[in-house]
């Protein structure tokens, strides 16, 4: 550097460096990986040692002794020098602080632990960077998107499918094809049991309410939505669930697609949940009807081992998807596209996104259709052994055999008061993660059981801690 680019307040010409700093490397690039290495065995050891600091499913102590200890090891956000420990030590601080869905204990929520390979893969997504905005920006990685999109409709007996968010994002875009579909306006109609995603995606779309049809037991009632689809005028956009968030429970799927085609309905089935089911040759059958849908709202970061994000929206007409087109000379040229470039601007509402299909090929083609049924035919299992243990102990009751993997059940005789505190009980004191629902008007506790790796003796340790948990 020659003295006159050091001068104080100069800044530095042709690519020179301020004194005394350094580039630091980038995670690309010819000198890449060999950068990535030491770095990434950091992280791996600071989450090694940051779980065994948890030493169980989350950690004790509540909300306040959780940001406490982030607060301490975050220190100055912004600090005029740069820490050469921060990566060992804020990922310490998450791992330490973190719900982890690998420990049988934490089974509240659908909140998978991802596989390895599936991480690995996407490891490598974040390395590259690619963007799926213009293909110039990821060439292999919208040709492997596009691909393996249309092979995961085609497995749901659609026609192809869009990457999403997960399925919030799918949900919100299955109306608003429907909105366009029917020249502007659509009415939704779901059940009482619908995710709050569908009505707050009608609220954002500018549609009217919703038609909430009752749902007694859980699933949506076939005769109340016949009544509405005779009596409503007017487009109309019934809703069906495979896979509700509160238990796991499976709309009546046939009935629905049929009252859907007499009365000349679209439909969408929310699938987020139980698409996976599909995999196995056991549990398919219970999805009968979901190849009749317009849209399929389908998320591989529930029952699927993948990491946040992977959802998609399967549909059933690809020409519908024209109203997502966007044109940005910039990105989709005219003329670019007219010589083969592809445009992908009207795959998405999103603009910068990652390719997030590769740790789902990763996993698809690594483990193919019958390792994939078996990861889902195991965790459906543990829900049917955990409900014969409830349904054996004296001291708990079931709400009723599960359908997928999630498992309802309370303290027999323990009103709503109890029930909510023998959950927050076991969360403060870091010992399992139970998630909550209510159905029939009263309180359950729910065991979302994702984790393959489960063994009898860890369900019978979670049904061992509710039981501490719950006074006598």
């Amino acid at each position: 550097m020659t003295e006159a680019s050091a001068t104080p307040g100069r800044p530095p010409t042709n690519g020179e460096q301020p004194t005394g700093t350094a580039r630091p490397p980038l995670a690309s690039g010819p000198a890449g990986t060999r950068a990535l290495r030491p770095l990434i065995d950091t992280v791996l050891d600071a989450l090694d040692t940051g779980g065994r600091a948890r030493g169980g499913p989350l950690p004790a102590g509540g909300p306040e002794h959780v940001a406490a200890r982030v607060t301490a090891a975050l220190g100055d956000v912004l600090p005029a020098d740069g820490d050469p420990d921060a990566l060992r030590t804020l990922v310490h601080a998450l791992a330490e602080g973190a719900a982890d869905p690998a420990d049988p204990l934490c089974a509240a929520h659908l909140h998978c632990p991802p596989l390895a390979v599936a991480t690995a893969a996407d490891l490598a997504v974040t390395t590259l960077n690619p963007s799926l905005d213009s293909w110039d920006q990821a060439p292999a990685a919208s040709a492997l998107e596009a691909t393996v999109t249309r092979a995961l409709a085609h497995t749901a007996g659609l026609a192809d499918a869009l990457v999403t968010t997960g399925g919030t994002e799918s949900n919100q875009l299955a109306l608003l094809l429907a909105r366009e579909a029917h020249g502007g306006s659509v009415q939704l109609v779901c059940g009482a049991n619908a995710h709050h995603s569908l009505p707050r995606a009608a609220w954002l779309l500018g549609l009217p309410d919703p038609i909430v049809v009752p749902a007694p037991g859980g699933t949506l009632d076939p005769a109340a939505l016949d009544e509405v689809l005779t009596t409503f005028t007017g487009p109309l956009l019934v809703a069906a669930t495979a896979g509700t968030t509160d238990a796991g429970l499976i709309d009546p799927l046939p009935d629905i697609t049929a009252l859907c085609t007499a009365h000349g309905t679209r439909l969408h089935i929310d699938a987020a949940y139980g698409g996976a089911l599909l995999l196995s040759d056991r549990h398919r059958a219970k999805l009968t009807g979901l190849q009749a849908a317009h849209t399929v709202t389908l998320d591989l970061h529930k029952l699927g081992w993948q990491p946040v994000p992977a959802g998609l929206l399967a549909v059933a007409h690809p020409h519908e998807l024209a109203v997502l087109h966007q044109h940005a000379d910039y990105l989709n040229a005219d003329d670019d596209t007219e010589a083969g470039l592809p445009d992908l601007l009207g795959r998405s509402l999103r603009t910068t996104r990652r390719p997030d299909i590769l740790k789902t090929a990763v996993t698809l083609k690594t483990l193919g259709r019958n390792g994939l049924g078996s990861l889902v035919d195991q965790v459906c299992a543990h829900a049917q052994q955990f409900a014969a243990l409830v349904q054996e102990h004296p001291r708990f009751e079931l709400y009723d055999r599960p359908v997928i993997s999630t498992v309802l059940f309370r303290p027999t005789d323990a009103d709503d008061t109890t029930v909510a505190a023998v959950r927050r009980r076991l969360l403060h004191e870091g010992r399992a993660v139970l998630g909550r629902a209510r159905l029939d008007g009263r309180l359950w506790l729910k065991a979302t059981l994702l984790n393959p790796h489960t063994g009898p003796d860890d369900l019978a340790r979670l049904l061992k801690l509710a039981e501490e948990g719950t006074p006598a």
